[in-house]
């Protein structure tokens, strides 16, 4: 059950990273309006300036700078008293690419970016929050944070060590009062097709392009991926935003929440077909898109 938004006051406070588009700005708007003292963080100086002028307590925090995310987790818990209700851990980025094609370095950056940065923030927040007895640590991850797709492996792989660090994050905060939720969303309408475009210009480019072994399917991929051509089950970030709604409001929070048709397919998929089946239908389902 979710109460009436109105009955909160203004010490329902959530920290929310990622707000410079996509599913962190459309969390802190709607977050805000139903009564809660938000706290959007971006990457860039110029969008936390633009999230200010919106009249937003606004912040720098880059999941990649370790001294952003501890001046950021200090100065929110300050003007909080210690009393933070809620945190949304949002905010990824993709190297899409063969495995075998991606340097080490990019996956370095991509897990301090997807996870290391996560877990630094999070265990700064959780003191204060089990010295008040409750709190909300809600977590962006994604179908392929529990199904593989080809070409994908590097982002894939930050979601599943996601998926396991909040498994056992909420195993060893049972009977605290705070609550660890993941939200699994399928394909939403974000920039993270164009930012994944980047990411694989600047790892891989035109000379790793070249000489890849798969550099047709890379070719295919990339003009699929230019033309920004929605899918048929893509959802707004609303879609997402809805379910983190419930899981810092209502009362029993789901440890899961699936978002869009293709994570339902796919849990499903996941539960009920041997690995061989399972590996066969993900490849189908990757090789539909190219």
């Amino acid at each position: 059950m979710i109460a009436n938004p109105e009955s909160f006051s203004a010490h329902r406070s959530i920290l929310i990273t990622g707000c410079s588009s996509g599913i962190g700005l459309s969390a802190a708007h709607i977050m805000r309006g139903r009564n809660w003292r938000v706290f959007p963080t971006a990457r860039s100086q110029a969008d936390v300036d633009g999230l200010s002028d919106l009249g937003f307590e606004a912040f720098r925090l880059d999941y990649e700078d370790p001294d952003s995310i501890e001046a950021t987790a200090s100065e929110v818990l300050q003007r909080t008293d210690g009393a933070l209700s809620a945190v949304f851990n949002n905010g990824a980025y993709a190297v899409p690419g063969a495995l075998e094609d991606l340097p080490t370095e990019a996956l370095r950056s991509l897990f301090e970016a997807n996870f290391i940065g996560w877990h630094d923030l999070t265990r700064r927040l959780v003191p204060a929050m089990r010295a008040n007895g409750s709190g909300r640590i809600v977590q962006c991850s994604s179908v392929l944070g529990f199904v593989a797709l080809k070409y994908r492996g590097a982002y894939t792989a930050s979601k599943f060590a996601l998926e396991a660090y909040s498994d056992t994050l909420r195993q060893e905060l049972k009977g605290t009062g705070i609550h660890v939720s993941l939200i699994e969303p399928g394909p939403i309408d974000t920039r993270f097709t164009q930012n994944a475009l980047a990411n694989f210009q600047r790892w891989i480019g035109e000379d790793g392009l070249q000489a890849s072994r798969h550099r047709k399917t890379y070719e295919k991929r990339r003009i699929r991926m230019e033309a920004g051509e929605p899918g048929p089950f893509k959802l707004p970030p609303e879609a997402v935003v809805k379910r983190l709604v419930h899981a810092v409001e209502a009362n029993r929070p789901k440890a899961r929440y699936h978002v869009t048709i293709p994570t339902t397919v796919m849990a499903v998929a996941k539960r009920v077909l041997p690995t061989s089946l399972l590996d066969r239908f993900c490849i189908w389902a990757a090789d539909g898109e190219e």
